[in-house]
């Protein structure tokens, strides 16, 4: 046993047994295998788990630009083309008046579509596009005039509430007479989160934060609903196809909003600006 422990093979580094002395470098190697490989090292799964939220976050930033984009290019748009009405008496709460009541119009128009669907539907929709952009002509308008007024905001953000719930609510009830009781809740849905997307950026402005985020703000609501009451025609599906994406996406913004806002609260003001219920 003397000369064993001599050889390093008994009460050395080989803990008592022969053969791990001898195979000590293997054991380590199976001890690292065991454990995941090399410290630091990510595996695979976190490699593509990382790779995945790039690529979500990059397509977020560039569905921001590209909204950004066109929203700028709308605004300047208006304001082109209210300078001269802006020398006028006309003002914008005027304009504000006569968006929301083409909208309602619309929402009274499409539910004649039992009668003549290509005629009604297609007027709904001509009306609807009419009032919506006489809704982004009065904020132009009274930039353009100096004549911004709080009242003026108030009234523009109430109305925009009441054309678009009129329209949803319409549609509703197409989808009640068609006894489509699913499409009926997505309608209900997209009501409430039409209403919600409006309400967290109001709230968010209120406490000096910015709400502005998501894909599914008002102007992308109207073009969803313009589609689907053009394409109503060919196939009720597509109308409900076009409340579907709109609750989808309304509810999406709901959430990206809320977050948004956390995430300025946090670093802001740290964990102090966060209500943890």
């Amino acid at each position: 046993m003397a000369a064993l422990a001599r050889l390093g093979l008994v009460l050395r580094h080989g803990d008592g047994e022969p053969l791990l002395a001898r195979h000590r470098g293997r054991r380590v190697r199976r001890d690292r295998l065991a454990d995941g490989g090399l410290a630091g090292r990510p595996s695979a799964s976190q490699t593509c788990y990382s790779r995945g939220i790039a690529d979500v976050r990059y397509s977020e930033l560039t569905l921001q630009r590209v909204k950004e984009g066109y929203t700028a290019g709308a605004r300047t748009l208006a304001s082109r083309s209210v300078t001269g009405l802006a020398r006028t008496r006309v003002t914008p709460n005027v304009l504000t008046t006569a968006g929301v009541t083409l909208c309602l119009a619309a929402a009274a128009l499409a539910m004649f579509e039992n009668r003549n669907e290509i005629l009604f539907y297609w007027l709904a929709a001509a009306v609807f596009v009419v009032g919506s952009v006489l809704d982004i002509l009065d904020g132009a308008l009274a930039r353009a005039g100096g004549k911004t007024t709080p009242f003026g905001a108030f009234l523009d953000s109430t109305t925009d509430r009441v054309g678009e719930g009129a329209m949803l609510g319409a549609i509703g009830l197409i989808f009640a007479r068609h006894h489509d009781t699913i499409a009926l809740a997505f309608a209900m849905a997209a009501i409430a989160g039409s209403f919600l997307v409006s309400y967290t950026r109001a709230r968010a402005e209120s406490i000096g934060l910015r709400g502005d985020v998501g894909i599914g703000s008002r102007a992308e609501r109207v073009v969803v609903i313009t589609a689907g009451l053009v394409l109503a025609p060919l196939s009720i599906w597509l109308l409900e196809g076009a409340i579907y994406l709109l609750t989808l996406t309304a509810w999406i913004t709901v959430v990206q909003r809320i977050l948004f806002v956390r995430k300025q609260l946090l670093v802001s003001g740290g964990p102090n600006g966060i209500d943890e219920r």
